[in-house]
This record gives structure tokens, C-alpha cells and sequence, in this order.
């Protein structure tokens, strides 16, 4: 620790000076993730092809709906993970939050592949191929924003990081005294004494 570092900042803690431009980085990531993996997830549920099978006049031909889902089961289930791991990056940080930026990459890359299989693959009868267009779009966006998770995660705040603990040796805010301050005590040390009549300023 240089004397420049302010006392109990992990290494690698994002300055107080940066914390605008790290939270507006992790607020695009995590946007990314949800709104990719969640548009991935709905254009899966539509129908992305209708089979049709003759039947003998005058019976009209059987029109059998297939969803994205139903022609690649995985693919709502990754866009589900996605979907959670979007909403995860906010908890993590550090090393954690960079390891679930490369899964989420991975993931996104994923199913951008499914999607990409539904514009090319040969399907039987109607074809609607803007579903797995959608899809190929959501999972782009997934991979973006779980690529910029993995390069500049570690740097940026983690949710409810104003309300850890402080380390025993800082000073406690407490009503009265010089400051309103008691060095070198703890807070509930100091209530204590109060309560017993004693001047928790006096050292």
C-alpha cells in the first residue's frame, strides 16, 4: 500500500474519482447481457418454420409449427442463463465478476450460433427467418457486453460496496466530543461505555 491509497481499498479498487465512469461501464454491460439474452430468448419461443403434410383431397394439409425451441432445445436455455448471469454481474467483482464476463461471452457466442443456423439451415415448408435474426442480434449483444465484463469488470463497483464494514482501526463517527469522533475504539465499545456513564472521548 502507497501512502497515496486511501486505508482499506482492495487492490485493484476503482478510485473514488472513477467510480462515474466504471459505473456507467458496468450499467452498459449488464443492459447488454439482459436485453441480448432476453431478446434471444423471445425470438426462440416463435415459429420459425411451419411443415405442411398432404393428407388426401379435400382434407387440407397439416401445418406443423416449429419454434426455435423446438428445433434447438438448448438455445432458450442458454438465453435463460444469460439472462441470470446479466443480473449476476451486478453481485460479483473482482476476479469473480471477470470469469462470469468470459462465461457470459461464451454463452453469447452460443447462441448467436443457434440463431445463425436458423437463417441458413433448410427447413421443410414456411420459413419466417427474422425469428433467428433476432436471435443471431440478441446473442451479439450477449457477447458484447459479457466480452466488456471480462476485460473491465475488476475495476468497477460492486453492488452495496458503501455499506461494508470498516476496517477496527478507523475512526467511528460518535455524538459529542472533539469532532464527534473516537479514535482508536470501536463503535460498539464506545456505546458500552456511554451506557455505563463513562466519556468514550476520553482516552
Amino acid at each position: 500500500m502507497t501512502a497515496a491509497e486511501p486505508r482499506g481499498r482492495e487492490p485493484g479498487a476503482t478510485p473514488a474519482g472513477r467510480s462515474g465512469p466504471g459505473r456507467r461501464e458496468l450499467t452498459y454491460a449488464v443492459l447488454l447481457c439482459v436485453a441480448g439474452a432476453g431478446l434471444a430468448l423471445w425470438a426462440s419461443t416463435r415459429t420459425w418454420a411451419v411443415e405442411l403434410t398432404a393428407r388426401p383431397t379435400p382434407l387440407p394439409p397439416v401445418r406443423d409449427a416449429r419454434t426455435g425451441a423446438g428445433l434447438l432445445p438448448w438455445l432458450p436455455a442458454l438465453a435463460l442463463v444469460g439472462l441470470a448471469g446479466g443480473g449476476a454481474v451486478l453481485a460479483t467483482r473482482g476476479r469473480a465478476r471477470r470469469l462470469l464476463g468470459g462465461l457470459l461471452c461464451g454463452l453469447g457466442v452460443a447462441v448467436a450460433a443457434g440463431g445463425g443456423y436458423g437463417l441458413v439451415a433448410a427447413f421443410d415448408g414456411e420459413v419466417a427467418r427474422h425469428w433467428p435474426a433476432l436471435c443471431l442480434l440478441g446473442g451479439v449483444l450477449a457477447t458484447a457486453g459479457g466480452l466488456l465484463t471480462a476485460l473491465r469488470g475488476r475495476r468497477w463497483p460492486a453492488m452495496g460496496a458503501r455499506y461494508e464494514r470498516r476496517p477496527a482501526g478507523d475512526a467511528a463517527p460518535m455524538p459529542g466530543g472533539d469532532g464527534g469522533r473516537v479514535t482508536g475504539r470501536r463503535t460498539t465499545e464506545a456505546w458500552d461505555a456511554m451506557d455505563r456513564g463513562e466519556d468514550p472521548t476520553v482516552s
